[in-house]
């Protein structure tokens, strides 16, 4: 019952009144409430009778309180579990990823161990389709227009041109295509034009100039070996990076950038990069060491994670998940890409100075 239920009823203004008033009947006497309302006794002993729990008039019932509803039995009762505990899924489709991996090591090491100039071939065409993702993409959501038929044409003699005259070669190469870059754009509106030239320098350099380096690799007489190498340690850090993330990961490395990264696949990626990096100096490269593999393992692990970074934030940037959709569980070239291109020349460079470029 509310409150409202214990306070006194107005009466109609004018002189007071008594209850069944006869001939041998006295008045009772006026009882002035509380606000200076007057009312008989008699509604005095009513509203007495309303305060022990009685009606408030005689021809009034007391209002009932609802009873509560008995509980439903088990069997109707509304069954609302707890979820489960959710268990650690991978944000791909791992089936998927495997066999589209497996797919692209086999034309890969076909192509390295049969004729040389089809990896070659295999190299540009990666190189093409990632500048056609990655100038897409810009265009899409930024509203760049990185000129693509140079930056293709360009790419493509660029990977050549370190294949058959290395380093040389591809630096004339690159500073060709980024000329032909600003001839290119001169043919439309002058609107946003260094924008534009802009990120076709940079689309050059970061796809077909860094991937002239996997061509140079190849050029030493060991040059499939070489590959293998520079392939399996990137692979490796990057599985390595993935399982013990996935399995222990708890801090983050770099949560603005990529937060699925943590420092516990970092040292993965580490431990897995060089315990492989000191197989494949002792065994496949020409005149390495297990010690030089360490070293190796070390430099690709971080390579590789800041490659691996350097486009995380592209995406962030370019509010995409992935570059493409062109490999199922994978998302496009660009996303294998990543962490390849700049560990290439870091390869390059540390094979180059522990057993020469011959």
């Amino acid at each position: 019952m509310n409150d409202s239920s214990w306070q006194p009823e107005p009466v109609p203004a004018g002189p007071a009144y008594d209850a069944q008033v006869g001939p041998h009947t006295r008045p009772m006497p006026i009882v002035p409430d509380a606000a200076g309302r007057d009312f008989d006794d008699r509604e005095a002993r009513d509203r007495g009778a309303a305060a022990d729990g009685g009606p408030l008039f005689r021809d009034e019932t007391p209002p009932q309180e609802p009873m509560p509803s008995p509980p439903p039995p088990p069997s109707q009762a509304p069954q609302n579990p707890s979820p489960p505990p959710q268990k650690k899924r991978a944000g791909r489709d791992l089936r998927a990823a495997i066999g589209v991996g497996v797919g692209l090591g086999a034309v890969i090491f076909a192509s390295l161990f049969i004729v040389k100039a089809v990896f070659v071939g295999v190299v540009v065409v990666a190189v093409v389709v990632g500048l056609w993702e990655l100038t897409s993409r810009l265009q899409e959501k930024k509203g760049i227009k990185a000129p693509l038929v140079p930056l293709a044409v360009g790419g493509a003699a660029m990977v050549i041109a370190g294949y058959v005259r290395g380093a040389e070669g591809a630096w004339v190469a690159m500073a060709l295509t980024a000329l032909a870059v600003l001839v290119w754009r001169m043919t439309e509106p002058p609107e946003d034009y260094l924008k534009d030239v802009t990120a076709g320098v940079f689309a050059a350099f970061y796809v077909p100039f860094l991937a002239t380096f996997v061509t140079m690799l190849l050029t030493a007489d060991d040059g499939p070996q070489r590959v293998v190498t520079f392939l399996v340690l990137t692979v490796v850090s990057d599985t390595g990076a993935y399982a013990v993330g996935w399995r222990f990961g708890k801090t983050k490395l770099a949560p603005r950038i990529s937060p699925g990264k943590t420092r516990e696949g970092l040292f993965g990626a580490v431990a897995f990069a060089m315990a492989a990096g000191a197989l494949c100096m002792e065994f496949l490269i020409d005149g390495g060491a297990w010690w030089q593999g360490l070293l190796l393992g070390l430099a690709v692990a971080v390579s590789a994670t800041l490659g691996d970074l350097g486009e995380s934030m592209i995406k962030r940037d370019l509010g995409i998940k992935d570059m493409g959709t062109l490999l199922p569980g994978h998302g496009g070239i660009m996303d294998r890409l990543d962490s390849l291109l700049p560990t290439a020349p870091v390869v390059w460079l540390l094979l180059a100075a522990f057993v020469g470029t011959g």
